[in-house]
């Protein structure tokens, strides 16, 4: 399957704005016939969780929207947005919307970024997800997520061949990110899609700003770049065809070779 990185930057809080990017980049992405377009963390709001807070009885038409584009343009689309828990508190939230509109899985951010204290506006998921989708068994992940191997290996173990995984990486952690990516897919023999926000991130002067530095990466099962964006805005291309991840896992059996009895 032809994969698209949709490396974006996002305006905060504006999601009509926003929505508007993203559809044209799901046309433009279809029109090059991939059968996958991903986005960047939280890219139709961005990250200010106080403004969030009033945008959130209106997140699930943006998803409704994006389900409608998937349909009409027969593209599956992927990325992280803003969702609206059960308990009314916001959620990271990644969905995977098939081309045929349906949601083939939806996962909640569940390493939460305490840096920026993201545990005292969201709600964190509990559960690990792998789904069925048009490319084959996903795992989900977001951003912060690629510091913990744990939720990745658990991810494989449940048969994930690709491992997807929207961002907001920014400078000055570039070495982290390009290391990181490499080392889940090598390590799991899983492709992985990282795509990244680009662009800078006004939060007033007393934080200051956030440079994203895009980068937005596919990787195959044994550490092979198939492409890197740079970082600037735009839609970058690669093949993903999954016979390489049984062929990675029959070369070098690492997977099996796991001691679960002792870790």
């Amino acid at each position: 399957m032809k994969v698209a990185l949709a490396q974006i930057e996002v305006a905060r809080g504006e999601i009509a704005r926003n929505l508007h990017k993203v559809c044209h980049f799901i046309k433009e992405a279809a029109e090059q016939h991939a059968g996958l377009v991903c986005f960047p963390e939280m890219c139709t709001t961005g990250f200010d969780w106080e403004l969030n807070q009033g945008l959130l009885e209106n997140a699930a038409s943006t998803i409704q929207a994006l389900q409608a584009a998937a349909q009409y343009h027969q593209i599956a689309v992927c990325g992280s947005f803003l969702e609206q828990t059960k308990k009314g508190a916001a959620a990271n939230t990644l969905y995977w919307i098939q081309t045929d509109g349906s949601i083939a899985a939806k996962y909640r951010k569940t390493h939460l970024f305490s840096l920026f204290h993201e545990e005292q506006h969201v709600e964190a998921g509990n559960k690990i997800i792998v789904a069925d989708t048009s490319l084959g068994k996903v795992g989900c992940s977001i951003c912060y997520d690629l510091r913990f191997p744990e939720l990745f290996r658990a991810c494989a173990q449940a048969g994930a061949e690709v491992q997807v995984l929207p961002a907001a990486f920014p400078h000055p952690r570039l070495v982290h990110w390009l290391t990181l990516v490499r080392a889940r897919a090598i390590e799991n023999q899983c492709f992985f899609i990282a795509v990244n926000q680009c662009g800078t991130e006004r939060h007033g002067s007393d934080v200051g700003d956030t440079t994203y530095f895009g980068h937005s990466m596919i990787v195959d099962p044994l550490g092979e770049v198939l492409v890197e964006a740079d970082e600037s805005e735009g839609l970058f291309y690669a093949e993903v065809d999954l016979k390489a991840v049984g062929l990675a896992r029959e070369q070098l059996a690492a997977l099996k070779d796991c001691r679960k009895d002792i870790y």
